[in-house]
């Protein structure tokens, strides 16, 4: 695998700082999202998380509305809209509109975690209880990818046929990716035929378990003749390890907040992170987690993003631009990450 090209790709939280609005982290966005497609960058993907002050990705097809009109190549996709949130229908018909607004430009990865806390859930679900999304799961992604599909599909109601599609002439459709971080998801995408992502960023172990699973039960769709994976990574990328370990503080302490059950608040300026130091052992803690991310030089960087595509046997890698900012700094930009994404396509692409 090493000597074969590496394809990098971006998902994106759509993180909000203590100097940003909405708008301005939105503006960062775009501005990072037309850098990715400017250095050749495969994808671009956006998440689905609610009810947090340090991001404002909420809504996947928005974000992928917005960024594929201000770009010109690069695949635009979830990363990933969480199904049990929402009617497939109405998933269906927003993503058969970005397909036909982008042909060819539009990923669809679904998954079945809730992507918020409980009372987020349920407020998004409208009194229906948590597990019937998740039980519902696999009919739910069929039912999908069958109204994505060209024709639609043909329901039996009684005696007569009724005929459902996302939307009235669709010429193509929409890649679909199953998204997740437990054995379960694997598996269903391995007996669907579907591209599978692993969230390995997450740091919570069992990523070869789950790629071996899906390898090993895979069976061919018409959507997919082989198996086919992304390997996924946080990544902060400076010109030295010395200002890379810096910029990754701030996000370093977001997640230890959110883990340790602390008060969720816009992610820090790099000056604010290094003010108000954290006690020894939540240092030790918050650490922890960042020791599956990739911080560094360039040089630094590619050897590690290369023996993690080897290690996953993929070619493909998604790298989430974690890197925070410095006073000063623009609202409206995050130099920092677009600086993360030049350095690794220099080295790399």
């Amino acid at each position: 695998m090493t000597d074969r090209a590496l394809r990098l790709s971006v998902l994106d939280l759509v993180p909000v700082r203590s100097d940003q609005s909405t708008a301005d982290a939105l503006a960062a966005t775009v501005a990072l999202a037309r850098t990715a497609d400017d250095l050749g960058f495969t994808r671009y993907w956006l998440a689905e998380h609610h009810n947090m002050r340090a991001v404002a990705a909420t809504n996947p097809p928005v974000l992928m509305a917005l960024v594929g009109s201000a770009t010109s190549r690069i695949r635009v996709g979830s990363g990933g809209v969480m199904l049990p949130n929402h009617a497939p229908l109405v998933v269906a018909e927003q993503l058969a509109l970005l397909e036909a607004a982008f042909p060819g430009r539009v990923d669809l990865g679904l998954g079945r975690a809730p992507g918020s806390d409980p009372v987020t859930s349920h407020l998004l679900r409208r009194g229906v209880r948590p597990d019937d999304g998740v039980d519902s799961f696999p009919d739910d992604v069929a039912t999908v990818a069958g109204l994505l599909a060209p024709g639609g599909v043909s329901l039996a109601l009684g005696s007569q046929r009724y005929d459902l599609a996302g939307t009235p002439k669709a010429t193509t459709e929409p890649t679909i990716w199953l998204l997740g971080s437990s054995m379960y998801s694997a598996q269903l995408a391995a007996a669907n035929g579907l591209p599978y992502v692993f969230a390995n960023h997450f740091g919570g172990g069992g990523t070869l378990e789950a790629l071996a699973a899906y390898r090993s039960q895979f069976r061919p769709s018409e959507r997919l003749a082989e198996p086919v994976t992304i390997g996924v990574v946080n990544a902060v990328v400076a010109e030295t390890t010395e200002e890379a370990r810096r910029l990754a503080l701030p996000q370093v302490r977001s997640m230890w907040r959110l883990r340790s059950g602390g008060p969720l608040a816009p992610q820090e300026l790099v000056e604010e992170a290094d003010a108000t130091p954290l006690a020894p052992a939540d240092q030790a803690a918050a650490d922890r987690f960042a020791q599956t991310w990739i911080v560094g030089s360039p040089e630094e960087a590619a050897a590690r993003l290369r023996a993690v595509a080897d290690e996953l046997r993929t070619d493909e890698i998604m790298v989430a631009p974690v890197a925070g900012a410095h006073e000063g700094t623009d609202a409206t930009a995050s130099p920092a990450r677009e600086e993360t994404l030049r350095l690794l396509a220099s080295a790399l692409l």
